[in-house]
């Protein structure tokens, strides 16, 4: 059984949904039998996350039916890309559609520290009618607004953000800023250390409908199931 990919259309769940970042087959499967509703797929998460390979993709889409992203980054380190990195980006984009993702997660800086819009609008183009979330590399930027703004005019369909912060929690002023500078053009994906002990705050206070659940210290850079279900038990009601 397939399913309809997540964009960026409001959600009809009863609460916000549920993001799990993971790396294996196991934890897909983990993350959608605990009641996770989308998964990203990554490789090397102790560096951070880099492209996992078509075969780990294939084997993950065959095993889950909620919604699967895939990270598209060519190496560890930092953001700014070479023209010959961004065309495997590409490439990279394409193979993912391909081998079935649902979404594309990424995110390209130019040498000031800005959003690379020209790379972004490649790597847009590439992924087609797939959603395209612009990851963390957005909390380095100097002005979040303006690269918010940035990122609705490509065409980009969530943003992941801790709100600049170290943590989501530390960030919900900016957060909540960022919600409502948004006006339903881009969603904000709160992210950033997520745990059930602030994730209803972060909702609350930040008016966010999405969060994204990382790897967490101590776990192999990978999912933490018992936390996922913590996480969703704590959940509050989405607003109608």
């Amino acid at each position: 059984m397939r399913h309809k990919s997540l964009g960026s259309a409001p959600s009809s769940r009863p609460r916000p949904l549920v993001e799990a970042c993971v790396q294996t087959i196991a934890s897909a499967e983990a993350a959608e039998q605990a009641g996770a509703d989308r998964i990203e797929v990554c490789a090397a998460l102790e560096v951070g996350g880099v492209t996992p390979g078509t075969g780990q993709l294939r084997a993950v889409r065959a095993r889950v039916d909620i919604p699967l992203y895939v990270l598209i980054r060519p190496r560890a380190g930092d953001f700014v890309y070479r023209d010959a990195e961004i065309g495997a980006m590409v490439d990279e984009v394409k193979e993912a559609r391909r081998a079935g993702a649902d979404g594309i997660v990424t995110g390209v800086l130019d040498p000031g520290g800005f959003i690379d819009a020209s790379a972004t609008a490649r790597l847009v183009a590439a992924a087609g009618p797939l959603p395209v979330t612009f990851h963390r590399a957005f909390d380095r930027v100097p002005d979040l607004h303006q690269a918010l703004e940035t990122l609705a005019s490509l065409g980009v369909a969530r943003v992941l953000t801790s709100g600049g912060a170290e943590t989501a929690i530390l960030g919900i002023a900016m957060l909540a800023e960022l919600v409502r500078a948004s006006a339903s053009r881009i969603v904000v994906l709160a992210g950033g250390k997520v745990r059930a002990t602030g994730v209803a705050r972060i909702v609350a206070e930040a008016g966010v409908t999405e969060v994204h659940l990382g790897p967490i210290a101590g776990c192999q850079g990978d999912l933490d199931v018992g936390e996922l279900s913590a996480v969703l038990a704590a959940l509050p009601p989405v607003n109608p």
